[in-house]
C-alpha cells in the first residue's frame, strides 16, 4: 500500500512483519540493520509500524478476550535508517531478541482462538505477567553484558557467586542498576501493570516511566509504535542532550521480549510530532485516573 500510494521505485526489497505484535517494530530494526549492513554505502531502509484494529475486534462475551478491545489503538510511525551518519540523529547500538516460543504457557498467554461460541478473539491469560518478567529476565541476562558498565557487571558476577557458595542464606540475586547505562527508557505500553512490574523489577524512577505513563494516557497501546511514541515525547520536552542512551524495551505475542539501545548524535531542533500541540499539558498526575 505504501509503495502504491507513494509511487515508490520498483525495485525495493519490501518485507511485511504482519502479524509480529508489539515487539514488531524492534525486531523491524534489527531486520533492516542486518540487512543494510550487506547493502552498498548510503543504502535506506523505511521502516512502518501501525497497528490494524479492525481485523483483530472481538465480539463475544468472554471477559479474557475483550480486553484487547480496550486496550489497542491506531498508531503509526514512519522511521528511516541508514549506514550514512550525515543526517542522523541517533546511532544504533544493539538489537536484542528473545523468545519463549519452546514454553506452552508463554506461547499460548497471548493466543488468538475461538471462544465457546466460535467467535474469533485474542485471550490473554493469567499468565501474561509472569511469562513478560521471565521473557525480560531472559532479554537482560544477554543485552546486560553488552550495556552495562564494568562496575555494574562485576557486582552481579558477585552476587552470583555469592548466591550459589552460600545457598543456605538465600542470597537475593542482585539487579543491575540500568539507570547508569541509559539516560531514557521507553517501555512498551502494554497496561499500567505492565510499566509498574518493570519499574519495580529495575528499580526505576517515575521520570524514567512517564514518557511511557504519558503515551499510555494520551495514545493507548498503539502496539509496535509506542516506543516511537515515547521517544517523541522525550524530544517534545527537550530532554534528549547530545551523546544520551536510549533503551527501547517491547513485548509481544510469542512470547517475546526484544531491547534496542540507540545514542543520540543529534537533539531534535523542533517539537513536530504527536505532541507537538499538547506537550505542554503533560505530564498529568494520573494517580486517580481510572
Amino acid at each position: 500500500m505504501i509503495v502504491n500510494r507513494y509511487k515508490l521505485r520498483g525495485d525495493l526489497r519490501v518485507m511485511n512483519l504482519s502479524g509480529m505484535a508489539c515487539s514488531a517494530s524492534v525486531t523491524a530494526v534489527g531486520l533492516a540493520s542486518n540487512m543494510l549492513q550487506v547493502m552498498p554505502w548510503g543504502s535506506h531502509a523505511l521502516i512502518v509500524s501501525t497497528e490494524t484494529t479492525g481485523p483483530g475486534h472481538y465480539q463475544g462475551n468472554t471477559s479474557s478476550m475483550q480486553l484487547p478491545n480496550i486496550l489497542f489503538r491506531i498508531g503509526g510511525v514512519a522511521k528511516l535508517l541508514s549506514t550514512s551518519s550525515s543526517k542522523a540523529r541517533f546511532e544504533l547500538a544493539h538489537v536484542t531478541r528473545i523468545i519463549t516460543a519452546p514454553n506452552n504457557s508463554a506461547y499460548r498467554c497471548a493466543y488468538q482462538e475461538e471462544d465457546e461460541k466460535g467467535i474469533l478473539g485474542t485471550r490473554l491469560t493469567k499468565d501474561l505477567m509472569v511469562v513478560a518478567g521471565e521473557a525480560l529476565k531472559d532479554n537482560l541476562t544477554t543485552s546486560g553484558p553488552l550495556v552495562l558498565p564494568t562496575a555494574e557487571l562485576l557486582k552481579f558476577f558477585l552476587f552470583d557467586i555469592a548466591g550459589k557458595v552460600l545457598y543456605w542464606r538465600k542470597i537475593r540475586p542482585y539487579i543491575p542498576n540500568f539507570c547508569v547505562a541509559f539516560e531514557h527508557i521507553c517501555i512498551h505500553v502494554g497496561g499500567p501493570a505492565v510499566i509498574s512490574s518493570i519499574q519495580r523489577g529495575l528499580n526505576l524512577s517515575d521520570k524514567h516511566v512517564e514518557p511511557s505513563r504519558m503515551t499510555l494516557y494520551r495514545f493507548g497501546n498503539q502496539s509496535a509504535a509506542s516506543v516511537w511514541y515515547e521517544l517523541a515525547y522525550i524530544d517534545a520536552k527537550g530532554l534528549m542532550k547530545k551523546g544520551d542512551k536510549v533503551w527501547m524495551i517491547g513485548f509481544g505475542a510469542g512470547y517475546e521480549c526484544n531491547t534496542a539501545s540507540w545514542v543520540c548524535i543529534q537533539p531534535s531542533s523542533c517539537a513536530d510530532g504527536p505532541w507537538a500541540n499538547c506537550i505542554n499539558c503533560y505530564p498529568v498526575d494520573i494517580s486517580r485516573k481510572a
